[in-house]
């Protein structure tokens, strides 16, 4: 039971993750994630956590790595091979010889066999983290290759070392001549073994598929289990069972195989299976690593006999030992390459300078690393007990926090992401957004909902068009901002019609009630939309926002009373919501009218640009021919309910496939905060169709 509550709580944490990425990015999530997991380590109700090295690497890492390397730039790797490897193994074998013997001269109190353990752990870099980094930055396709390629393949060269560093510490012998062979037997013999299994594969997929045997289900299934048996079957031959997922990873065809129908279709289940299983198995490996983490350095933080001071100048110094020599290797790397079209050796120049700090601070340590360490045993071969073994995970702890921290702030300094200040990459992200949204509203069709959804659907195709034509603009900024002043003239009318509402003497109190209660929701709806698009950040619209909600959640609580005190006397409310409904109709057809006046006097001004001001006041003019086009609008309230309900779902879709298209790295997070933002601007008055 304990093991089944800590999987529903780490399955929580991961979902709360992917919510507050949204409202801290410039926080990557894999950090997020470990604060979480340091979190959950200090609840009470949250059972103990114990790693199973070997269980972990069957179930998270085999998974990810065989899915990473589906799913790389295959054309892209070849390109960059050479250095990927060198970065893979050269550079791995360096970093453990060097931080061996400096843990070493610094802290005598370490064996070099075990300081050179931590050296090899410290070796990988971690595939997850350097596929959630490369978001959050401009990366090159090479420079992503490069790193995407060092983590698939380091993982084998610092696990060899590190078991050959531990037998070595529990030993006391080493014997190079053995450990060579076995390092070379475990490199290749994992890469051969998952190259054969991954032909068998594609030769089983494309033959049950052509034979008609194939179902969506055993598809799927086979394709989930593959790895898990690669990485089984190449411990029982005594290979290296990473790098016989990563092979197999490389060779796999099968989704790319077949016409049809059929095909799409598993395809497309398969795509979404994988891709909820990727997220959740990433956001648990960075939960578990956050859970560990402070189990871990307690007993060495808590002990007496241990300078904390000392701990943490060699974590510092550790990092600055491995980020150091990582900026030289590459920079080496970078001036030993040759160009592709003359074969010279090319200058370092600025640019490159960049690129190999780029390739620097993306080399992040993670759970490898962590889990590594884990299999430190406890005793040595004559019974003694491990020196040290508590100080060395400290340490592998404190360096993967260190240069996961570097990564999040250091790479969007060095490499800031310009696409996302670039207006016509946002624009055709956009209408890529409206398609899909489309697209699923299409799926949602029914004979019962036809009607509105179609409305809804030709909005949507309507919105798409100008987009298109709006790709030539060159000042989008400017007309986001005519648009949020358009806001502020709709919402000054309708606050003073509402007073002059409430004053008005030639109204009954059943009409007076029924207008009040138009222009108090017709101002919600304006006031939210302007809390979700403002930008300042000043303490006055602080508290300006504070009040709105305030105010938002007085009105709401207001209605739920009314409508409660109605159905508990069972009677008939003071006014029906086709009377509101109309009404909030008439009230918008006059505040867009009011916007058109206002429009037409800033054509007159230097204040915006007359094509800007030309093109939103045509957007309005629209807007108020679709309301007055209704042949009776109170009668019609009905199907306008439903409109608006189909609208509302599908904003609710607009922002469910904005997150896609962040997760799966399509847009960056300044892009997807710029579209949720279009979303709220547009839900305030979806008659408006901008």
């Amino acid at each position: 039971m304990a093991v089944f509550e800590l999987i529903l709580s780490i399955v929580a944490a991961v979902l709360l993750s992917s919510f507050l990425s949204r409202f801290i990015p410039r926080i990557s999530t894999p950090l997020v994630q470990i604060a979480l997991g340091v979190l959950m380590a200090q609840l009470p109700f949250v059972p103990d956590t114990r790693l199973d090295p070997e269980l972990f690497m069957v179930l998270f890492i085999a998974p990810l790595l065989y899915l990473e390397a589906h799913e790389i730039n295959k054309s892209q790797l070849l390109k960059s091979l050479k250095l990927s490897l060198s970065l893979a193994v050269g550079l791995a074998i360096a970093i453990m010889v060097v931080v061996g013997f400096t843990v070493h001269a610094i802290w005598p109190m370490f064996t070099l066999a075990a300081a050179l353990a931590l050296g090899a752990a410290l070796g990988p870099t971690d595939a997850v983290a350097v596929s959630s980094l490369s978001h959050e930055a401009s990366l090159s396709q090479r420079q992503v290759g490069v790193l995407k390629g060092e983590s698939l393949f380091n993982d084998a060269s610092g696990i060899v070392g590190f078991q050959f560093a531990i037998t070595a510490a529990v030993t006391g012998q080493f014997r190079v001549t053995e450990a060579v062979g076995e390092v070379v037997v475990s490199f290749f013999g994992g890469a051969l073994f998952g190259l054969v299994v991954g032909l068998l594969a594609n030769w089983l997929f494309e033959t049950s598929r052509q034979l008609g045997w194939e179902t969506t289900t055993s598809r799927i299934l086979l394709e989930l289990f593959l790895p898990f048996l690669l990485y089984l079957g190449a411990g029982a031959v005594h290979v290296s069972g990473i790098l016989a997922v990563v092979a197999a990873g490389l060779m796999m065809r099968f989704d790319r195989t077949g016409i049809g129908p059929n095909v799409a279709r598993t395809n497309i289940v398969a795509s979404s299976v994988w891709s909820v299983l990727s997220f959740s198995l990433n956001g648990a490996v960075f939960i578990l690593l956050g859970l560990l983490l402070p189990g871990a350095m307690r007993a060495s933080w808590d002990n007496p006999a241990i300078s904390n001071w000392t701990l943490l100048t060699i974590i510092l110094c550790v990092s600055a030992v491995i980020v150091g020599l990582r900026f030289l290797w590459v920079s080496a790397m970078l001036r030993l390459a040759h160009a592709e079209d003359s074969r010279k050796r090319r200058h370092m120049t600025p640019e490159r300078w960049r690129s190999a700090a780029v390739m620097t601070f993306g080399g992040a340590k993670g759970t490898i690393t962590l889990s590594l360490m884990f299999t430190i045993p406890y005793t040595l071969a004559d019974g003694e007990w491990f020196p040290m073994r508590d100080e060395l995970i400290f340490i592998a702890g404190g360096v993967i926090i260190v240069t996961l921290l570097l990564a999040n702030f250091m790479l969007p300094i060095i490499a800031p992401n310009k696409a996302a200040d670039d207006s016509r990459e946002i624009t055709e992200a956009s209408i890529e957004v409206l398609r899909r949204t489309v697209e699923e509203l299409a799926e949602l069709t029914t004979d019962e909902n036809r009607a509105p959804v179609m409305a809804v659907i030709n909005s949507y195709t309507q919105r798409i068009t100008r987009l298109k034509k709006r790709l030539g603009e060159t000042n989008a900024d400017a007309r986001a901002e005519l648009q949020l002043a358009a806001l502020d003239w709709e919402k000054d009318y309708v606050k003073r019609r509402l007073a002059e509402t409430r004053i008005d003497p030639t109204l009954d109190t059943h009409e007076r009630d029924i207008r009040v209660e138009a222009c108090e929701r017709l101002l919600d709806q304006i006031m939210t939309t302007l809390r979700h698009t403002h930008t300042e950040h000043d303490s006055s619209h602080v508290l300006w926002q504070i009040k709105g909600r305030v105010h938002s959640l007085q009105r709401h609580t207001v209605i739920v009373s009314r409508r409660a005190a109605n159905k508990i006397r069972r009677s008939t409310p003071m006014f029906s919501e086709d009377e509101v409904y109309g009404s909030m109709r008439d009230l918008q057809t006059d505040a867009i009218d009011h916007v058109i006046d206002r429009l037409y006097e800033e054509m007159t001004s230097t204040t915006y640009d007359t094509e800007i001001v030309s093109g939103l006041l045509l957007d309005y003019r629209r807007a108020e021919a679709s309301l007055k086009s209704r042949p009776n609008m109170r009668n019609s309230a009905s199907l306008s309910t439903l409109i608006d309900a189909v609208k509302r779902e599908s904003f609710g879709i607009e922002l469910g496939v904005i997150q896609d298209m962040l997760e799966n790295g399509d847009i960056t997070r300044a892009q997807a905060k710029q579209l949720r933002k279009n979303v709220y601007v547009m839900s305030v008055a979806a008659d408006a169709n901008f």
